[in-house]
């Protein structure tokens, strides 16, 4: 039964009676649950569809609750998590899929909603309560790529998959190549990193962290462990990530929009069509000024005066370290839970301690800049792709306003006390020696290339004949590699260790070598995981793959009808089918350069003891925890996120080995990047298609 479920997804554009799937399932609902301009012709329609189908699901008849919040933004219209009216719609969306008493009732309220909600709303919302219900978060929710395609490749696309799919039948298609270079040219200059911004995997990533952790909705979904602090850290490490492939491309780390009221040199134009609103996303020339913003159709009306006044408080409850808790009270930002506080009041999700007071700074910039084309509706234009979780990030402005973002978290974190010597060492722990292997290269040498691989149109495409279409794209990836840590245990018990390794460029734009304060700002953490340590000498080793940041690469690509494991093995199932929240495999490595980028690799071992999270083990999903956590449980680590470089270092501190303790050492590494294409590697126990 909860399978059918994941049939609602397929070509949300056609109606729900409709057959769904290549076994051409047809949901058999009453006739009443058809849209009012139907239900005149109801048997006929449901007779008609029901002819062509191989097999039915009845669907109950059940009370429908009150959707006239949700059913009040048109089906048709653009859906965002950033407009306040669009979030409480899903929010009260989620809150009654949730609160479905059986997976009969679930199916039935979502069979009824599918084709009266806005399309977009929908997806998001059965996503958010099938990933959070008890009896739904095994099943595997089907990436954003397969649903709306539309969101990450040119609209020419799928006029050339109409044309296949009419002239070549399922089984014998040809893949529909996309260049690497469809949205611009390097005659501008943010073009060399669009095949960052624009990847397909990392743009999934954001939109599948949205769906973990929802702004709003029933408490179990919204209020998670260390959610705020989990805001601030994964949005930091992008930043880190993609300022250190503007340094491999030659360009300076992306500057803070700190004025609003200055022109926005980075244009986009993001050459992408909406099949739900039927235009195009508009495009933002360079030079643009932000303006007030009133538009009665979005309800959505405030000034930029509000962002700026929002923002001072913010500020203010920074430098004070105390916040309005808006009960008249105040709350402390501490050591250890203000960075998680400071994160729910930035995100303003339903967790944020005076949202009146301290308002939407975070989702108000993305719309202002989502509507600096057409402020006040004039043109009855819709928001750009800033004004979605799911293509905000392939925009250049992105960064700029998510570089202020992670300043004002940075401001709180340098106002707290450096780590002392005592709070970084392990005593008896002596890091000795690192080396990187990868097969074919010389040591401590990460290698990048380009790769191709296939995404599924089918299941967002409303066209027949019916069978999969594939569209190949060239991203970025690298040869697989490993870690060889040597470590000696002077003491006389056998203890466990967290070992945490990061990667940081050497040198600034100018060719200077970094100081520890901007070059910390740049680590960025590649893996992390516990190691048993006995006396005397260990050897560490561990393979890139097992990256407790990423998720497999099949979970990016991959159709999760294929391969999908026995739903007899629950472990095996469930991380097949949860495992769609993190930083994608593809991308661990940074591109480097044809010449060879230096970098720096950071090892450090903690006390375990001292990390630990008293916690039942956690079973299924465990990939991508750095940057999404364990589900049901609480992050498994104790330290702060980013520990140790989430703070100033101690007096004296001037470079990296200056911050050195024996538990930690630097290893100079090599990132060279070959402008090849190369057939993807096949992870352990996968089966890879060459292309």
């Amino acid at each position: 039964m909860e399978k059918n479920l994941l049939l609602l997804f397929d070509r949300p554009h056609e109606p729900v009676y409709v057959p769904k799937g290549e076994r051409k399932v047809q949901f058999d609902v009453p006739p009443n649950y058809l849209p009012d301009k139907y239900q005149n012709m109801a048997e006929r329609i449901l007779n008609r569809f029901g002819n062509e189908s191989l097999s039915s699901i009845p669907i109950k008849q059940i009370a429908i609750p009150d959707l006239s919040l949700p059913l009040s933004l048109s089906r048709r219209d653009n859906f965002s998590l950033f407009l306040p009216s669009h979030r409480k719609m899903a929010g009260h969306l989620i809150t009654l899929f949730m609160g479905m008493r059986t997976i009969e009732d679930l199916l039935s309220l979502a069979a009824y909603c599918r084709d009266r909600v806005n399309a977009q709303m929908f997806v998001y919302s059965l996503s958010v309560a099938i990933l959070h219900r008890p009896d739904t978060k095994h099943l595997p929710v089907p990436q954003l790529t397969e649903v709306f395609p539309d969101k990450y490749m040119d609209s020419s696309v799928f006029h050339r998959a109409k044309e296949e799919a009419n002239v070549v039948p399922p089984g014998s298609r040809n893949a529909i190549e996309i260049p690497l270079d469809w949205t611009a040219t390097d005659a501008d200059p943010e073009h060399r990193v669009a095949y960052w911004r624009e990847d397909v995997g990392i743009n999934l990533h954001h939109w599948h962290w949205h769906l973990v952790y929802p702004f709003e909705g029933p408490p179990v979904a919204v209020q998670k462990d260390r959610r705020g602090e989990l805001f601030y850290y994964m949005h930091h490490a992008i930043m880190a990530r993609y300022n250190i492939e503007r340094l491999c491309n030659n360009l300076p780390r992306a500057r803070r929009l700190m004025n609003l009221r200055e022109p926005i040199p980075e244009a986009y134009f993001p050459k992408l069509d909406s099949m739900v609103a039927g235009r195009a996303w508009p495009a933002r020339p360079a030079g643009f000024v932000l303006s007030d913003v009133n538009r009665a159709a979005d309800a959505m009306r405030f000034d930029l005066s509000d962002i700026e006044r929002y923002r001072d408080r913010i500020m203010e409850a920074v430098h004070t370290r105390q916040v309005r808790n808006g009960k008249g009270g105040v709350i402390q930002l501490d050591e250890v839970t203000g960075i998680d506080i400071l994160g729910n009041m930035m995100e303003a999700s339903i967790l944020s301690p005076d949202p009146a007071y301290y308002g939407d700074v975070h989702n108000m910039g993305h719309v202002a800049i989502s509507f600096a084309h057409d402020p006040d509706h004039r043109y009855l234009e819709p928001f750009t792709i800033m004004g979605d979780a799911t293509t905000a990030m392939r925009d250049p402005v992105f960064y700029r306003w998510h570089a202020y973002v992670d300043h004002v978290f940075q401001v709180f974190k340098d106002s707290l006390p450096p780590y002392t010597v005592e709070q970084l060492v392990f005593p008896g722990i002596n890091v000795t020696d690192i080396r990187i292997n990868t097969p074919g290269a010389n040591p401590n040498t990460l290698n990048t290339h380009w790769s191709k691989s296939d995404v599924d149109l089918s299941r967002g495409l409303d066209f027949t004949p019916r069978g999969s279409i594939m569209a190949r794209l060239t991203h970025l990836n690298h040869d697989d590699f490993s870690y060889n840590i040597t470590v000696n245990n002077s003491n006389n018990k056998e203890l466990i260790g967290t070992v945490r390794i990061f990667i940081a460029p050497r040198f600034d734009e100018t060719g200077r070598q970094f100081t520890f304060h901007d070059q910390r700002m740049l680590m960025i953490e590649m893996d992390k995981f516990t190691t048993q340590l006995k006396r005397g000498q260990n050897v560490i080793s561990r393979e890139s793959v097992d990256s407790a940041l990423t998720i497999p690469f099949e979970a990016t690509f991959r159709n999760v009808d294929l391969n999908r494991p026995s739903d007899q093995d629950i472990a095996a199932y469930d991380a097949f089918n949860f495992c769609g929240c993190g930083w994608p495999q593809h991308m661990l490595v940074p591109k480097g350069t044809k010449s060879g980028y230096p970098m720096d690799m950071f090892v450090m071992i903690t006390n375990y003891e001292l990390d630990r999270v008293n916690q039942r083990d956690p079973t299924g999903c465990r990939e991508g925890v750095s940057f999404c956590g364990l589900r049901d449980l609480k992050y498994p680590d104790l330290r702060p996120m980013n520990f140790p470089f989430d703070r100033l270092g101690r007096t004296g501190v001037g470079s990296l080995n200056d911050f050195l303790t024996p538990n930690m050492k630097v290893q100079p590494i090599t990132v060279r990047f070959s402008d090849i294409v190369k057939p993807r590697q096949p992870s352990r126990g996968q089966t890879v298609i060459r292309l």
